[in-house]
Protein backbone atom coordinates (compact mmCIF):
# COMPACT_ATOMS: atom_id res chain seq x y z
CA UNK A 1 0.00 0.00 0.00
CA UNK A 2 0.96 3.68 -0.48
CA UNK A 3 -0.11 6.63 0.94
CA UNK A 4 2.55 10.11 0.33
CA UNK A 5 3.36 12.20 3.10
CA UNK A 6 1.94 15.17 1.03
CA UNK A 7 -1.53 13.43 1.34
CA UNK A 8 -1.39 12.31 4.68
CA UNK A 9 -0.49 16.03 5.78
CA UNK A 10 -2.25 18.66 4.58
CA UNK A 11 -2.67 22.04 4.68
CA UNK A 12 -6.35 23.17 5.70
CA UNK A 13 -8.64 25.10 8.14
CA UNK A 14 -10.24 24.05 11.55
CA UNK A 15 -12.20 22.89 13.08
CA UNK A 16 -12.33 19.53 11.78
CA UNK A 17 -10.72 17.02 8.97
CA UNK A 18 -13.68 14.68 8.94
CA UNK A 19 -16.59 17.17 10.03
CA UNK A 20 -15.11 20.46 7.77
CA UNK A 21 -12.77 19.71 5.24
CA UNK A 22 -13.67 16.55 4.15
CA UNK A 23 -17.33 17.55 3.24
CA UNK A 24 -16.14 20.81 1.65
CA UNK A 25 -14.12 18.08 -0.93
CA UNK A 26 -16.80 16.46 -1.30
CA UNK A 27 -19.24 19.79 -1.97
CA UNK A 28 -16.73 20.85 -4.21
CA UNK A 29 -16.96 17.56 -6.17
CA UNK A 30 -20.41 17.40 -6.80
CA UNK A 31 -20.42 21.15 -7.32
CA UNK A 32 -18.13 20.31 -10.31
CA UNK A 33 -20.60 17.21 -11.26
CA UNK A 34 -23.68 19.66 -11.09
CA UNK A 35 -21.55 21.67 -13.43
CA UNK A 36 -20.89 19.21 -15.92
CA UNK A 37 -24.52 18.24 -16.15
CA UNK A 38 -26.35 21.56 -16.72
CA UNK A 39 -23.65 23.24 -18.82
CA UNK A 40 -25.08 20.42 -21.55
CA UNK A 41 -28.60 21.30 -21.43
CA UNK A 42 -30.43 24.50 -22.88
CA UNK A 43 -32.54 27.03 -21.08
CA UNK A 44 -32.96 28.84 -17.84
CA UNK A 45 -34.18 25.61 -15.75
CA UNK A 46 -34.79 26.56 -11.82
CA UNK A 47 -32.06 24.42 -10.57
CA UNK A 48 -31.23 23.63 -6.51
CA UNK A 49 -28.44 21.70 -4.48
CA UNK A 50 -30.15 19.99 -1.27
CA UNK A 51 -27.73 18.08 1.01
CA UNK A 52 -28.47 15.65 3.92
CA UNK A 53 -25.83 14.66 6.39
CA UNK A 54 -26.05 11.69 7.93
CA UNK A 55 -24.37 9.96 11.03
CA UNK A 56 -22.11 11.91 13.29
CA UNK A 57 -22.08 14.69 10.63
CA UNK A 58 -25.86 15.34 11.86
CA UNK A 59 -25.17 15.08 15.48
CA UNK A 60 -22.26 17.45 15.79
CA UNK A 61 -22.06 19.19 12.62
CA UNK A 62 -23.32 22.53 13.83
CA UNK A 63 -20.35 22.13 15.95
CA UNK A 64 -17.86 21.15 13.76
CA UNK A 65 -19.15 23.61 11.10
CA UNK A 66 -19.76 21.37 9.01
CA UNK A 67 -22.60 23.13 7.26
CA UNK A 68 -20.43 25.72 6.83
CA UNK A 69 -18.25 23.92 5.20
CA UNK A 70 -20.26 22.63 2.56
CA UNK A 71 -21.63 25.91 1.24
CA UNK A 72 -18.18 26.61 1.23
CA UNK A 73 -17.33 23.57 -0.72
CA UNK A 74 -20.28 24.25 -3.40
CA UNK A 75 -19.46 27.67 -3.77
CA UNK A 76 -15.82 26.56 -5.17
CA UNK A 77 -13.63 26.61 -1.83
CA UNK A 78 -11.01 24.14 -0.72
CA UNK A 79 -9.47 23.76 2.62
CA UNK A 80 -6.18 24.84 1.69
CA UNK A 81 -7.83 27.72 -0.84
CA UNK A 82 -9.00 29.10 2.73
CA UNK A 83 -5.09 29.11 4.67
CA UNK A 84 -5.10 32.30 6.26
CA UNK A 85 -8.57 33.66 4.88
CA UNK A 86 -11.43 35.66 7.20
CA UNK A 87 -13.51 32.38 6.79
CA UNK A 88 -16.08 33.65 8.93
CA UNK A 89 -16.63 37.05 6.44
CA UNK A 90 -16.58 34.55 3.73
CA UNK A 91 -18.90 32.18 4.81
CA UNK A 92 -21.89 35.24 6.05
CA UNK A 93 -21.20 36.67 2.54
CA UNK A 94 -21.87 33.00 0.93
CA UNK A 95 -24.78 32.27 3.33
CA UNK A 96 -26.90 35.31 2.03
CA UNK A 97 -26.43 34.93 -1.88
CA UNK A 98 -29.50 31.92 -2.33
CA UNK A 99 -27.36 31.15 -5.43
CA UNK A 100 -24.16 29.09 -6.55
CA UNK A 101 -22.46 30.41 -9.09
CA UNK A 102 -20.91 27.55 -11.25
CA UNK A 103 -17.45 27.95 -13.37
CA UNK A 104 -20.00 27.33 -16.79
CA UNK A 105 -21.58 30.92 -15.71
CA UNK A 106 -24.61 28.97 -14.86
CA UNK A 107 -26.26 29.58 -11.64
CA UNK A 108 -28.35 26.89 -9.30
CA UNK A 109 -30.59 27.80 -6.37
CA UNK A 110 -29.28 27.21 -2.56
CA UNK A 111 -30.32 28.56 0.80
CA UNK A 112 -28.09 26.79 3.75
CA UNK A 113 -30.60 27.32 5.99
CA UNK A 114 -33.21 25.09 3.97
CA UNK A 115 -31.28 23.24 1.96
CA UNK A 116 -28.89 21.62 4.48
CA UNK A 117 -30.71 18.84 6.38
CA UNK A 118 -29.19 16.84 9.69
CA UNK A 119 -30.73 13.87 9.36
CA UNK A 120 -30.46 12.64 13.03
CA UNK A 121 -32.06 9.11 11.98
CA UNK A 122 -29.99 6.01 11.31
CA UNK A 123 -26.61 6.18 9.82
CA UNK A 124 -25.32 5.10 6.14
CA UNK A 125 -24.49 1.79 6.38
CA UNK A 126 -20.90 1.60 5.63
CA UNK A 127 -19.63 4.65 6.80
CA UNK A 128 -20.90 7.31 10.33
CA UNK A 129 -19.64 10.14 8.87
CA UNK A 130 -22.14 10.08 5.09
CA UNK A 131 -24.05 12.57 3.21
CA UNK A 132 -25.75 12.95 0.21
CA UNK A 133 -26.00 15.73 -2.09
CA UNK A 134 -29.04 16.01 -4.57
CA UNK A 135 -29.93 18.52 -7.54
CA UNK A 136 -33.44 19.20 -8.00
CA UNK A 137 -34.85 20.43 -11.26
CA UNK A 138 -38.08 23.35 -10.96
CA UNK A 139 -40.32 20.53 -10.27
CA UNK A 140 -38.60 19.23 -7.01
CA UNK A 141 -37.34 16.19 -9.30
CA UNK A 142 -34.12 14.46 -7.88
CA UNK A 143 -32.11 14.55 -11.57
CA UNK A 144 -28.52 13.82 -10.01
CA UNK A 145 -27.51 12.38 -6.86
CA UNK A 146 -24.32 11.73 -5.38
CA UNK A 147 -23.47 10.21 -1.72
CA UNK A 148 -20.00 10.47 -0.15
CA UNK A 149 -18.12 9.78 3.20
CA UNK A 150 -15.45 11.40 4.99
CA UNK A 151 -13.36 8.91 6.18
CA UNK A 152 -10.54 10.42 8.17
CA UNK A 153 -7.87 13.05 7.67
CA UNK A 154 -9.79 15.11 5.41
CA UNK A 155 -10.17 11.87 3.01
CA UNK A 156 -13.39 11.05 1.18
CA UNK A 157 -14.77 8.70 -0.98
CA UNK A 158 -17.95 7.91 -2.96
CA UNK A 159 -20.74 4.65 -2.30
CA UNK A 160 -19.29 2.93 -5.37
CA UNK A 161 -15.54 3.44 -3.69
CA UNK A 162 -16.11 2.80 -0.19
CA UNK A 163 -17.43 -0.57 -0.77
CA UNK A 164 -14.11 -1.77 -2.79
CA UNK A 165 -11.63 -0.66 0.13
CA UNK A 166 -10.37 -2.52 3.61
CA UNK A 167 -10.08 0.29 5.69
CA UNK A 168 -12.39 2.15 3.82
CA UNK A 169 -9.58 4.30 2.35
CA UNK A 170 -8.27 5.23 -0.37
CA UNK A 171 -4.72 3.91 -0.89
CA UNK A 172 -2.85 3.74 -4.18
CA UNK A 173 -1.55 -0.31 -5.44
CA UNK A 174 1.90 -0.15 -3.98
CA UNK A 175 3.53 -2.45 -7.22
CA UNK A 176 5.17 0.18 -8.42
CA UNK A 177 7.13 1.64 -5.28
CA UNK A 178 10.40 -0.04 -4.41
CA UNK A 179 9.65 -0.29 -0.69
CA UNK A 180 5.69 -1.25 -0.45
CA UNK A 181 4.92 -2.33 3.43
CA UNK A 182 1.35 -2.96 4.08
CA UNK A 183 2.62 -3.72 7.72
CA UNK A 184 4.84 -2.90 10.10
CA UNK A 185 5.97 -6.53 10.02
CA UNK A 186 7.03 -6.30 6.88
CA UNK A 187 8.34 -2.81 7.18
CA UNK A 188 10.75 -3.94 9.59
CA UNK A 189 11.64 -7.21 7.63
CA UNK A 190 11.90 -4.60 4.55
CA UNK A 191 14.38 -2.40 6.29
CA UNK A 192 16.67 -5.43 7.60
CA UNK A 193 16.90 -6.70 4.06
CA UNK A 194 18.05 -3.57 2.56
CA UNK A 195 19.45 -1.97 5.30
CA UNK A 196 17.47 1.56 5.16
CA UNK A 197 15.70 3.27 7.54
CA UNK A 198 12.32 3.71 7.98
CA UNK A 199 12.69 7.36 6.69
CA UNK A 200 14.83 6.09 3.97
CA UNK A 201 12.70 3.67 2.60
CA UNK A 202 9.52 5.95 2.54
CA UNK A 203 11.72 8.66 0.70
CA UNK A 204 12.55 6.09 -1.81
CA UNK A 205 8.83 5.40 -2.53
CA UNK A 206 8.03 8.97 -2.61
CA UNK A 207 10.94 9.54 -5.06
CA UNK A 208 8.99 7.41 -7.73
CA UNK A 209 6.26 10.26 -7.70
CA UNK A 210 8.00 13.41 -7.67
CA UNK A 211 11.47 14.76 -7.87
CA UNK A 212 13.85 15.38 -4.35
CA UNK A 213 13.57 18.89 -4.70
CA UNK A 214 9.73 18.61 -5.17
CA UNK A 215 9.60 16.52 -2.28
CA UNK A 216 11.61 18.41 -0.02
CA UNK A 217 9.65 21.93 -0.52
CA UNK A 218 6.88 19.59 0.08
CA UNK A 219 8.09 18.51 3.81
CA UNK A 220 9.44 22.27 4.35
CA UNK A 221 6.08 23.53 3.22
CA UNK A 222 4.25 20.69 5.47
CA UNK A 223 6.48 21.88 8.34
CA UNK A 224 6.62 25.90 7.92
CA UNK A 225 2.37 25.85 7.99
CA UNK A 226 2.69 23.63 11.92
CA UNK A 227 5.37 25.95 12.94
CA UNK A 228 2.80 29.35 12.22
CA UNK A 229 -0.09 27.25 13.74
CA UNK A 230 2.05 26.68 16.81
CA UNK A 231 3.72 30.47 17.01
CA UNK A 232 0.04 32.52 16.38
CA UNK A 233 -1.78 30.36 18.74
CA UNK A 234 1.01 30.90 21.25
CA UNK A 235 0.43 34.82 20.38
CA UNK A 236 -3.15 34.53 20.40
CA UNK A 237 -5.87 35.30 23.23
CA UNK A 238 -9.57 35.84 24.14
CA UNK A 239 -12.14 32.95 24.05
CA UNK A 240 -13.14 30.48 21.45
CA UNK A 241 -16.11 30.45 19.35
CA UNK A 242 -19.42 28.27 19.55
CA UNK A 243 -20.70 28.96 22.88
CA UNK A 244 -18.83 27.03 25.56
CA UNK A 245 -16.64 30.49 26.03
CA UNK A 246 -13.66 28.64 26.58
CA UNK A 247 -10.96 31.04 27.30
CA UNK A 248 -7.44 30.50 25.32
CA UNK A 249 -4.66 29.73 27.52
CA UNK A 250 -1.65 29.01 25.61
CA UNK A 251 -0.65 32.60 25.54
CA UNK A 252 -0.62 32.84 29.17
CA UNK A 253 1.20 29.30 30.25
CA UNK A 254 3.61 30.35 26.86
CA UNK A 255 4.52 33.79 29.04
CA UNK A 256 4.74 31.58 32.27
CA UNK A 257 7.02 29.59 30.81
CA UNK A 258 9.46 32.22 29.47
CA UNK A 259 9.33 34.67 32.34
CA UNK A 260 9.94 31.75 35.32
CA UNK A 261 12.11 28.81 32.58
CA UNK A 262 13.72 27.17 35.42
CA UNK A 263 10.34 26.49 36.65
CA UNK A 264 9.32 24.51 33.41
CA UNK A 265 9.24 20.78 32.78
CA UNK A 266 9.19 19.42 29.32
CA UNK A 267 5.80 18.56 29.93
CA UNK A 268 4.55 22.31 30.49
CA UNK A 269 6.39 23.20 27.01
CA UNK A 270 4.41 20.06 25.31
CA UNK A 271 1.25 20.52 26.28
CA UNK A 272 1.68 24.59 25.82
CA UNK A 273 2.64 24.09 22.13
CA UNK A 274 -0.14 21.18 21.43
CA UNK A 275 -2.75 23.59 22.93
CA UNK A 276 -1.35 26.49 21.08
CA UNK A 277 -2.44 24.51 17.95
CA UNK A 278 -5.70 23.08 19.15
CA UNK A 279 -6.66 26.54 19.91
CA UNK A 280 -6.36 27.51 16.39
CA UNK A 281 -7.75 24.79 15.23
CA UNK A 282 -10.89 25.09 17.30
CA UNK A 283 -11.24 28.56 16.12
CA UNK A 284 -11.15 27.55 12.39
CA UNK A 285 -7.77 29.36 11.33
CA UNK A 286 -5.10 27.10 9.46
CA UNK A 287 -3.64 23.97 10.76
CA UNK A 288 -2.44 20.78 9.08
CA UNK A 289 -4.51 17.42 9.61
CA UNK A 290 -1.49 15.59 11.40
CA UNK A 291 -3.31 12.49 10.94
CA UNK A 292 -6.74 14.78 11.70
CA UNK A 293 -7.23 18.46 12.90
CA UNK A 294 -8.90 17.35 16.14
CA UNK A 295 -4.79 15.55 16.73
CA UNK A 296 -3.22 18.19 14.96
CA UNK A 297 -1.22 19.75 17.64
CA UNK A 298 0.69 16.35 18.58
CA UNK A 299 3.00 15.91 15.97
CA UNK A 300 4.21 20.06 15.84
CA UNK A 301 4.31 20.62 19.69
CA UNK A 302 6.75 17.02 19.36
CA UNK A 303 8.76 18.68 16.48
CA UNK A 304 8.65 22.63 17.72
CA UNK A 305 10.16 20.82 21.02
CA UNK A 306 12.59 19.32 19.26
CA UNK A 307 14.03 22.35 17.57
CA UNK A 308 13.54 24.96 19.79
CA UNK A 309 14.76 23.23 23.02
CA UNK A 310 17.48 20.69 21.23
CA UNK A 311 19.04 21.60 18.54
CA UNK A 312 17.21 19.61 15.81
CA UNK A 313 18.00 20.69 12.22
CA UNK A 314 15.77 20.87 8.98
CA UNK A 315 16.92 17.31 8.02
CA UNK A 316 15.74 16.14 11.05
CA UNK A 317 12.26 17.73 10.45
CA UNK A 318 12.04 16.18 6.86
CA UNK A 319 13.25 12.72 8.31
CA UNK A 320 10.72 13.45 11.34
CA UNK A 321 7.95 13.45 9.06
CA UNK A 322 8.43 10.71 6.94
CA UNK A 323 8.79 7.71 9.45
CA UNK A 324 5.80 9.56 11.18
CA UNK A 325 3.73 9.35 7.83
CA UNK A 326 5.19 5.64 7.52
CA UNK A 327 3.57 4.47 10.82
CA UNK A 328 0.80 6.99 9.96
CA UNK A 329 -0.17 5.58 6.76
CA UNK A 330 -0.27 1.97 8.40
CA UNK A 331 -2.59 2.95 10.83
CA UNK A 332 -4.89 3.86 7.97
CA UNK A 333 -4.39 1.10 6.02
CA UNK A 334 -4.92 -1.04 8.89
CA UNK A 335 -7.57 0.57 10.89
CA UNK A 336 -8.83 4.04 10.73
CA UNK A 337 -8.12 7.60 11.49
CA UNK A 338 -11.60 8.63 11.97
CA UNK A 339 -13.05 9.35 15.59
CA UNK A 340 -16.50 9.16 14.13
CA UNK A 341 -15.58 5.69 13.18
CA UNK A 342 -13.33 4.12 16.26
CA UNK A 343 -13.51 7.00 18.58
CA UNK A 344 -10.19 9.17 20.17
CA UNK A 345 -7.91 6.90 19.86
CA UNK A 346 -7.42 6.63 16.56
CA UNK A 347 -7.10 10.42 16.23
CA UNK A 348 -4.81 11.41 19.02
CA UNK A 349 -4.01 7.60 19.50
CA UNK A 350 -2.57 7.87 16.17
CA UNK A 351 -0.93 11.10 16.16
CA UNK A 352 0.97 9.75 19.57
CA UNK A 353 2.30 7.11 17.77
CA UNK A 354 3.43 8.86 14.47
CA UNK A 355 5.13 11.41 16.67
CA UNK A 356 6.93 8.90 18.90
CA UNK A 357 7.93 6.87 15.63
CA UNK A 358 9.18 9.96 14.70
CA UNK A 359 11.39 11.20 17.38
CA UNK A 360 12.90 7.71 17.70
CA UNK A 361 13.80 7.77 14.04
CA UNK A 362 15.67 11.49 14.37
CA UNK A 363 17.19 10.15 17.16
CA UNK A 364 18.88 7.38 15.91
CA UNK A 365 16.77 5.04 16.70
CA UNK A 366 16.47 1.40 14.38
CA UNK A 367 13.56 -0.11 12.91
CA UNK A 368 12.65 -1.71 15.18
CA UNK A 369 12.87 0.84 17.82
CA UNK A 370 10.76 2.91 15.82
CA UNK A 371 8.09 0.78 15.66
CA UNK A 372 8.15 -0.13 19.08
CA UNK A 373 7.85 3.22 19.71
CA UNK A 374 4.75 3.45 17.74
CA UNK A 375 3.51 0.42 19.65
CA UNK A 376 4.11 2.06 22.84
CA UNK A 377 2.68 5.03 22.37
CA UNK A 378 -0.57 3.58 20.36
CA UNK A 379 -1.45 1.34 23.31
CA UNK A 380 -1.63 3.95 26.18
CA UNK A 381 -4.45 5.67 24.18
CA UNK A 382 -6.46 2.24 23.30
CA UNK A 383 -10.34 2.61 24.13
CA UNK A 384 -10.40 6.39 23.73
CA UNK A 385 -13.27 7.99 23.26
CA UNK A 386 -14.79 10.58 20.90
CA UNK A 387 -16.76 12.87 23.07
CA UNK A 388 -16.79 16.56 22.73
CA UNK A 389 -18.72 18.66 24.31
CA UNK A 390 -21.53 20.20 22.58
CA UNK A 391 -19.89 18.77 19.41
CA UNK A 392 -16.77 20.98 19.62
CA UNK A 393 -13.20 20.57 19.15
CA UNK A 394 -12.63 21.91 22.50
CA UNK A 395 -13.18 19.77 25.22
CA UNK A 396 -11.70 17.54 25.73
CA UNK A 397 -9.57 17.78 22.62
CA UNK A 398 -7.43 20.90 23.21
CA UNK A 399 -5.81 19.36 26.29
CA UNK A 400 -6.22 15.73 24.84
CA UNK A 401 -3.08 16.77 22.52
CA UNK A 402 -1.12 18.07 25.23
CA UNK A 403 -0.92 14.56 26.66
CA UNK A 404 -0.77 13.15 23.19
CA UNK A 405 2.43 14.81 23.12
CA UNK A 406 3.98 13.79 26.19
CA UNK A 407 2.95 9.95 25.84
CA UNK A 408 4.59 10.38 22.73
CA UNK A 409 7.79 11.92 23.76
CA UNK A 410 7.89 9.22 26.72
CA UNK A 411 7.30 6.29 24.55
CA UNK A 412 10.04 7.49 21.90
CA UNK A 413 12.35 7.66 25.12
CA UNK A 414 11.77 4.24 26.36
CA UNK A 415 11.97 2.62 22.91
CA UNK A 416 15.37 4.37 22.57
CA UNK A 417 16.24 3.01 25.67
CA UNK A 418 15.38 -0.53 24.43
CA UNK A 419 16.34 -2.89 22.04
CA UNK A 420 13.34 -2.72 19.96
CA UNK A 421 12.57 -6.59 21.60
CA UNK A 422 8.91 -5.97 23.00
CA UNK A 423 5.96 -8.18 23.80
CA UNK A 424 2.95 -6.61 21.39
CA UNK A 425 3.86 -6.12 17.68
CA UNK A 426 2.72 -2.44 16.39
CA UNK A 427 0.28 -4.43 13.85
CA UNK A 428 -1.84 -6.35 17.08
CA UNK A 429 -2.06 -3.06 18.67
CA UNK A 430 -3.11 -1.55 15.37
CA UNK A 431 -5.89 -4.73 15.24
CA UNK A 432 -6.79 -4.11 18.98
CA UNK A 433 -7.69 -0.50 18.05
CA UNK A 434 -9.48 -1.33 15.30
CA UNK A 435 -11.30 -4.07 17.15
CA UNK A 436 -12.08 -1.68 20.28
CA UNK A 437 -13.35 0.79 18.02
CA UNK A 438 -15.80 -2.05 16.41
CA UNK A 439 -17.52 -2.80 19.78
CA UNK A 440 -17.11 0.78 20.77
CA UNK A 441 -21.24 2.43 21.38
CA UNK A 442 -21.65 5.06 18.76
CA UNK A 443 -22.86 7.53 21.66
CA UNK A 444 -18.75 7.61 21.89
CA UNK A 445 -17.59 8.70 18.40
CA UNK A 446 -18.15 11.85 17.78
CA UNK A 447 -21.83 11.86 18.24
CA UNK A 448 -21.98 13.40 21.52
CA UNK A 449 -24.13 11.12 23.04
CA UNK A 450 -22.22 9.89 25.62
CA UNK A 451 -19.07 10.52 28.15
CA UNK A 452 -17.90 13.60 28.91
CA UNK A 453 -20.46 15.66 26.38
CA UNK A 454 -23.61 14.76 28.67
CA UNK A 455 -22.10 15.44 31.74
CA UNK A 456 -22.72 19.21 31.06
CA UNK A 457 -26.29 20.91 30.79
CA UNK A 458 -24.62 21.64 26.62
CA UNK A 459 -25.77 19.16 24.22
CA UNK A 460 -25.21 20.95 20.68
CA UNK A 461 -23.74 24.36 19.71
Amino acid sequence: MFISVLDLFKIGIGPSSSHTMGPMAAANVFRDHVDQLISQTSGDLDYRVYCVLKGSLAFTGRGHATDRAVTLGLHGYSPASLAGQDVNALTATLWATGKLELASGRCVGFNPEDDIVFDKSDPLPQHPNGMIFYLLDEEGKKILSETFFSIGGGFICTLAEINQLNAPLKIESAGAYPYPFDSAGSMLEMSRQSRLTVAEMKRANELTRMSALELEQGLDNIWQAMCHCVEQGLAAEGRLPGGLNIRRRAKDLFGQLQTHPEKATLNDWLCTYAMAVNEENAAGHMVVTAPTNGAAGVIPAVIYYLLKHEGGTEQQVRDFLLAAAAVGGLIKHLSSISGAEVGCQGEVGSAAAMAAAGLCAVRGGTTEQIENAAEIALEHHLGMTCDPVGGLVQVPCIERNGFGAIKAHTAAALACRGTGEHFIPLDNCINAMKQTGLEMSHKYKETSLGGLAVSVSITEC
